[in-house]
């Protein structure tokens, strides 16, 4: 089971993840959608796509684009359709 935390709370779990360059991809229904707040934040990656973003808010507090995701992933990323993935300070676990 691998296992998403942040500030104490953890924000997603699954024995369902697709690790890509080191970084778990979560299927997003496993993470806790209270959690996320939409980000304008996009990023491109030359093999993924365009990397879309989500803010957490946790405890008060709030992680700006700590979670994203490729919605529209090209054919080689397509296993991480429908997943997320974290970094600035979220622990995965697994």
């Amino acid at each position: 089971m691998a296992t998403a935390t942040w500030n104490g709370e953890v924000i997603a779990e699954s024995d369902d993840t697709v690790v890509v360059e080191d970084n778990h991809y979560f299927p997003i229904e496993s993470v806790h959608q209270h959690l996320l707040r939409p980000s304008e934040t996009t990023t491109e990656c030359g093999w993924k796509g365009t990397a879309n973003y989500y803010t957490l808010h946790v405890g008060g507090e709030e992680n700006v684009d700590a979670v994203w995701y490729y919605a529209e992933p090209k054919p080689e990323a397509a296993q991480i359709k429908g997943r997320v993935a974290f970094w600035k300070g979220v622990e995965v676990t697994s």
